[in-house]
């Protein structure tokens, strides 16, 4: 435990939302299953096992005197304990508040975030980078090609990448997935951000949507970011294929795919192989780097971010 109670001692208050600690990712041997975020102003600690009342304890004694040395007098400590052992989801709040609703921000937008239900908050930390190539992808086919890029964006849950492209100055973003509530809270994320047009919502199930799909493309960026196992959705082993073979359907000459998985079962060359055999005219550009704080004894198990362009 001794590497999260140091990362501890590195906080600071406010700020972006960030992760602060990443066991999971190896290199810290006995604090695999430790996860510390920022989701200012308050703290979230997951364990991906049971742990003991005395550890959290212990945790909860080192945030409190940190916090101490570190924020005003008058900022209370808010954070809150998350386990996610097998079979179990446990939220608590352990001390302070969390402010309704709750807004964190990002590279200069915001976004609506809930840390009281269900293991997603609303923004997924370790997609920073993804969402900043997003961003600078927009920009630069503005300033090069002079065109504003339209944008595909499925599995799109609380629309984060909507959001940077719409920023950067996308013309259109399509957004798609199945949960109407998490839409919900992409439309609010856009209002937040002063998004007022652009942005389209679709409450449908991908597989059963490639006409509608078409129809409104093609696509100068098609983002896909699906969940890598989720019963009724998405199961990465069986569908990917799949939706590898209607990429290059959607993708306009020239343009782009950023796709994702985070899924350590499955390697890098899941992705590539399977763009090879299903998705052949579309080339391989590069892999998008993780955020340094999430980097992996094993990079082949971290998410992965790939960029592929249409021939």
């Amino acid at each position: 435990m001794q590497a999260l109670l140091n990362a501890i001692e590195t906080i600071t208050p406010g700020g972006d939302a960030r992760r602060i600690f990443h066991g999971r990712g190896g290199r810290y041997p006995g604090c695999e299953h430790w996860v510390l975020d920022a989701f200012p102003p308050v703290w979230v600690l997951t364990s991906f096992r049971n742990v003991e009342e005395s550890e959290l304890t212990t945790i909860g004694e080192a945030l409190a005197a940190h916090w101490q040395r570190v924020a005003s007098p008058t900022e209370p400590l808010n954070w809150v304990f998350q386990c996610r052992a097998t079979g179990a989801i446990e939220t608590r709040l352990m001390s302070g508040t969390i402010p309704q609703p709750h807004e964190v921000t990002e590279s200069g937008l915001r976004y609506l975030v809930h840390l009281l239900k269900g293991q997603n908050h609303g923004l997924f930390l370790d997609m920073a980078e993804g969402r900043r190539w997003v961003h600078e992808h927009v920009e630069l086919v503005r300033s090069t090609q002079g065109f504003r890029p339209k944008v595909l964006n499925l599995f799109s849950y609380t629309c984060a990448f909507s959001l940077v492209a719409l920023d950067a100055g996308a013309e259109q973003v399509v957004n798609m997935d199945m949960s109407k509530g998490a839409l919900e809270v992409g439309r609010q994320n856009h209002k937040l951000n002063g998004l007022s047009s652009g942005a389209l919502f679709f409450a449908h199930d991908i597989f059963n949507s490639w006409g509608k799909l078409t129809r409104g493309g093609p696509y100068d960026l098609v983002i896909v970011d699906p969940p890598s196992y989720q019963k009724g959705s998405f199961i990465a082993t069986k569908d990917y294929a799949r939706l590898m073979r209607r990429l290059p359907t959607l993708v306009a000459p020239g343009g782009h795919v950023l796709l994702c998985l985070n899924a350590p079962e499955l390697g890098l060359e899941f992705l590539l192989e399977g763009m090879r055999e299903h998705a052949p005219e579309l080339t391989y550009v590069s892999r998008v780097a993780n955020p340094p704080v999430f980097s992996d004894t094993d990079e082949d198990r971290s998410l992965k971010v790939l960029v592929f362009r249409q021939n």
